[in-house]
């Protein structure tokens, strides 16, 4: 950043005063549509909408008549651009607004608006500045409406955006499952000063409480005894002092009495007490420390004689004053624990510091109606939860104090919840987390990394025709990696780190650098090849007995489920195999995709279609490794139902219906899933749900319990894998669940 106090001004300025490229902060700035800006006493945080313009996939199907159909490619590819919805949320503090509003100024290109929304007790104090510099008029938003209508949104759309802390656990930061009624709580936003309010609905909330002794009085006390201006650099001093050289203990002033009154002697009797009677100079970390301490103790048992009297027991906490900094958390948490007697829990939250930021935003956007989309959080433009700890990770700590960065993606589609959860607020996708398991966390990452060359390559490769390929697939092999690096450091980052989150974030790393869909040609190949092969599959499994064809059938399924271009096993046999195929799948099974959906699923859809069975087939919305997308899908039933009439009819009269997931991953969270197929699951009043593929039933939803019969089917990939669930590679999970009743 520039000197403290500086006034850069204009694009040069900006370019030597912030430490990270001003294209990696204000992303996409050309394209804003809408801003909003969240001015507290110290930070600002400004929301902006963008479109950005990116490349998708598309496939179309060929018109085939009067020609040679087995010499034709079973579809087009294209790729084309596609415009989509951004949220961008950036924090600095006020002392940059001017050279941040300058650098905005020079880059307005399409925005939209004439209004900019403005909340927080800043908006007032900058109101002049921000029109005169942008050009915009401030229009005020009250507080309380734009925090708690940002909290809302974050704890709707985030999955693990809520944490609890734990302190000397070796996952200190535990996330919460998404509740799907997140009513009642307390909200305590902790900025300057501190502000209470009881949340009952989206549009009922009471402001019951605050107090004046906030993150203004830690900074402000702070500077005064430590001579330190900065708010981190409080941060980092408190984080290495020990406040018992300057608290009074309880142990302090009763001795071993303390133990009559039932109080641990460790408990802070005063605050600075021991200034009183001590000669020598305090260190400016223990005076800071003690300072993070009295400030945390007093907002914590604020909080928690607030939620008693309400009859609550959540309590989220929000506000830049937290900032992810253990010592802050570990003392709050303390204080509700100590004085609720463990009925009430403190909750984090990952974006504390943009509730009002959001909030202004929806404000400013009712008229698009926000709400009815769902978002996601993009990990290719998001800087994550980042840890303060002065042993982890510098770099990353130095951007973090600089600059923080959140970017949300508008989905094409509201996702929901599957009807069938037994229970939705106890639902964990996730089998494994990475952020509790070390030895499970240091061999994916290092798995990752192996690959990433390959996919790099592979990226690079699907676009021959495009000059700048080679160097679009070396920055997403740069930025992925760094994101792993991160990781390595702070596994909580984005929230529990799984094999999903993992993928995800590549996926979105592809997607920044325009590689769509980089199997798009080897799902095309595999298609044809196994479209010339269904009816010859079709009629071996037909000349079978009925036992013997079940059994076919599944090993049929399974060994489709073997062509998958994530896994590495797979991969290197794929790459030196080209002859590879469904016998040699079958083969490898203890006793196992181009080919997948078309010679292992179909066969196993038409079984079930010839016993009177209704079936919805769900497919990914969006591209993921080699798995079949939902337009592709309808590209393949078409052509097979051409050739089955047990297909044709059952498209026909609708026993046969094909749905998109909402889902673009290998894996499969039932939380986040397209609204349609929910609304379907109801209607038809599914009874049984077939998972299949690992991502789906291995790394997402081993656990998951349904209140139908379920069939999670898959084909272990992965030698670590299948030596931690104690059998080998290529061993088959065939896991039939009933509802207990």
């Amino acid at each position: 950043m520039a000197e403290r106090g500086g006034r850069g001004s204009g694009h040069g300025s900006l370019d030597k005063s912030i430490t990270l490229p001003p294209d990696e902060i204000f992303r996409n700035l050309e394209n804003a549509k809408r801003f909003a800006i969240d001015i507290g006493g110290s930070l600002t945080k400004l929301a902006y909408y963008s479109t950005v313009q990116h490349k998708v996939a598309r496939v179309r199907s060929f018109d085939h008549s009067g020609k040679d159909i087995d010499n034709e490619p079973l579809y087009e590819i294209s790729v084309q651009e596609e415009i989509t919805a951004r949220l961008h949320f950036i924090k600095f503090e006020n002392t940059y607004i001017e050279t941040c509003l300058d650098f905005i100024k020079d880059h307005l290109v399409n925005t939209e608006t004439k209004v900019i929304k403005a909340t927080g007790g800043g908006a007032y104090k900058f109101k002049d500045l921000i029109e005169k510099k942008l050009g915009l008029k401030v229009d005020k938003e009250d507080v309380m409406t734009c925090l708690i209508k940002g909290c809302n949104f974050v704890l709707r759309n985030i999955p693990h955006e809520v944490f609890a802390y734990q302190k000397d656990s070796d996952t200190e930061f535990r996330f919460q499952t998404n509740h799907p009624n997140i009513f009642p709580y307390l909200l305590v936003n902790i900025g300057s000063g501190v502000s209470i309010v009881k949340v009952e609905t989206e549009d009922k909330f009471e402001w019951i409480g605050g107090s004046s002794i906030g993150g203004g009085t830690f900074w402000g006390l702070g500077a005064l005894l430590t001579k330190t201006k900065k708010f981190d650099e409080l941060l980092q001093l408190a984080s290495k002092g020990q406040h018992t050289n300057v608290d009074m203990l309880v142990k302090d002033v009763y001795g071993g009495a303390c133990q009559t009154l039932g109080l641990s002697g460790n408990l802070i009797a005063s605050s600075f007490g021991k200034s009183t009677t001590a000669d020598k100079e305090f260190s400016k970390e223990d005076m800071a420390k003690s300072l993070l301490h009295m400030i945390s103790n007093d907002i914590g048992q604020l909080a928690c004689l607030y939620a008693k009297l309400h009859n609550l027991d959540k309590i989220y906490f929000g506000g830049f004053f937290i900032r992810g900094h253990p010592v802050t958390m570990r003392t709050i948490t303390y204080s509700i624990n100590f004085f609720s007697k463990g009925e009430v829990q403190a909750l984090f939250l990952r974006h504390e510091g943009y509730l009002g930021a959001i909030g202004a935003f929806l404000k400013g956007a009712e008229q698009d109606n926000p709400n009815q989309y769902s978002w996601g959080e993009n990990y290719a433009g998001s800087s994550g939860l980042m840890s303060t700890s002065p042993d982890v990770y510098p770099l990353q700590r130095t951007r973090s104090g600089t600059f923080d960065m959140l970017e949300m993606d508008r989905l094409e589609r509201p996702l929901v919840n599957l009807p069938l959860l037994k229970d939705p607020s106890t639902y964990i996708p996730d089998t494994v987390d990475l952020t509790d398991d070390a030895m499970a966390r240091k061999y994916w990452l290092t798995c990752f990394e192996e690959a990433l060359d390959g996919v790099a390559k592979r990226a690079a490769a699907s676009q021959p025709d495009s000059v700048d390929a080679q160097e679009r697939a070396e920055k997403f092999r740069q930025k992925y990696w760094n994101k792993l690096q991160t990781l390595r450091q702070q596994p909580f980052a984005y929230g529990t780190l799984t094999v999903r989150s993992l993928l995800d974030t590549r996926e979105h790393c592809l997607n920044e650098f325009n590689f769509p869909d980089p199997y798009s040609k080897v799902k095309q190949k595999e298609n044809g090849i196994a479209l010339k092969c269904f009816q010859s599959v079709i009629e071996s499994l037909d000349s079978l007995g009925w036992e013997e064809r079940q059994f076919a059938l599944v090993k049929g399924l399974l060994a489709g489920n073997v062509f998958d271009w994530g896994a590495k096993a797979v991969s290197d046999v794929l790459e030196s195999e080209p002859q590879f195929g469904f016998e040699e799948a079958k083969s490898k099974l203890q006793d196992n995709s181009g080919i997948d959906i078309i010679l292992g699923v179909f066969p196993f859809v038409r079984e079930l279609l010839s016993r009177g069975t209704e079936v919805i087939l769900a497919c990914n919305s969006g591209p993921a490794l080699n798995d079949v997308t939902y337009s592709e899908s309808l590209i393949v039933t078409e052509r097979i139902a051409a050739m089955d009439p047990v297909i044709h009819s059952a498209l026909r009269d609708e026993k046969l219906l094909l749905v998109q997931t909402g889902s673009s991953s290998p894996c499969l969270d039932l939380s986040r899933l397209d609204q349609g197929l929910a609304v379907l699951v109801r209607e038809r009043q599914t009874d049984l749900v077939v998972i299949e593929g690992m991502g789906r039933a291995i790394h997402t939803n081993y656990y998951a319990v349904l209140r139908c019969e379920s069939l999670k089917l898959a084909v272990i990939k992965n030698s670590w894998l299948a030596d931690r669930l104690g059998g080998k590679i290529f061993s088959v999970i065939f896991k039939y669940e009933v509802p207990c009743k």
